[in-house]
């Protein structure tokens, strides 16, 4: 089935956007081989709700909601602070994340098998100790399922509020079945005790209440969430995203953080706007899932 191509200006921002997104100046993500190789599906197909969630802008929110979210455990900061290069690289680690993002929706069985081998294998060097909430000296593992489980629920609730408030597109079989289907990302990193319901989410993040709290270490990652190191053309959408993400986060949670917000029913339609408005600037072309989508009809999977 023909697929509807960009226009060369088109394809000029939608170049301009993955470059900046994949850390990559050629607009190519360096992951695109692989999500072209092999043969068959992997954890999801084109109409399951986490490739349709995913492929779509509302996780340009997701993703700075998500490290919001993190940012509040100590456990995870923690790992993020000492281990990862968010300073030093932070587009770089931008760039990790979504790899495996990506990877773990759109590939086949092999590349995420994988993808879970490498993420594994960077997690068992990562360990240290952290300051709870309650002032104790505790020991981590970023293999840990407690902290594992906290990342999860994060970037989960963080993708699905995103999508539901800021795009168009219905998430096939709703909410439930986003939750339940991307439950099977976490399987191969050793992480089954999740939730597979919007009930079961909503009592997860509750139990990690009294987990979460501002240290300095936080204020310090959330400044740099809130004043990244981008191009000051990107600035003014960044911060269009950060304060829609921010405004989409409980009231509980943007009282830990001691940040004011827009409200949601300000900008919420705002933002909806400058979504689609760079949908239709980058063009219907998605390198990403068209590359997947491709695959799948090589394998005789997807017709």
């Amino acid at each position: 089935m023909p697929r509807p191509k960009n226009s060369a200006i088109q394809e000029f921002f939608a170049k301009r956007l993955r470059a900046l997104l994949f850390d990559d100046p050629s607009g190519v993500p360096p992951w695109l081989d692989t999500i072209a190789s092999g043969d068959g599906p992997g954890l999801y197909l084109p109409n399951d709700a986490p490739w349709v969630v995913h492929a779509d802008f509302g996780t340009l929110v997701g993703g700075v909601r998500a490290l919001l979210m993190q940012a509040l455990h100590p456990g995870s900061l923690a790992g993020v602070r000492t281990h990862s290069r968010y300073k030093s690289d932070p587009l770089g680690r931008l760039s990790g994340t979504i790899r495996w993002l990506t990877i773990t929706t759109f590939a086949s069985h092999q590349a995420v098998a994988d993808e879970a081998a490498r993420i594994n294998q960077m997690h068992s060097r990562v360990k240290g100790e952290y300051q709870s909430a309650g002032g104790e000296t505790r020991a981590y593992r970023a293999a840990d399922p407690d902290l594992l489980r906290w990342v999860h629920i994060a970037f989960m609730d963080s993708f699905l509020r995103s999508h539901q408030l800021f795009s168009a597109r219905e998430i096939p079989g709703g909410a439930d079945a986003y939750i339940r289907l991307w439950a099977k990302s976490v399987e191969p990193l050793g992480l089954y005790d999740v939730p597979l319901s919007e009930a079961e989410l909503l009592v997860a993040i509750q139990k990690y209440q009294g987990e979460l709290a501002v240290t300095a270490d936080t204020q310090e990652v959330i400044r740099w969430l809130r004043h990244p190191p981008l191009p000051l053309t990107a600035l003014p959408i960044y911060e269009l995203l950060f304060q829609s993400a921010l405004a989409s986060l409980p009231a509980e949670y943007r009282a830990l953080l001691k940040l004011r917000s827009v409200p949601l029913m300000l900008i919420q339609p705002v933002t909806r706007s400058l979504l689609k408005l760079i949908r239709i600037a980058i063009g219907p072309e998605n390198v990403i899932s068209d590359t997947a989508v491709a695959r799948l009809e090589r394998s005789g999977d997807y017709q």
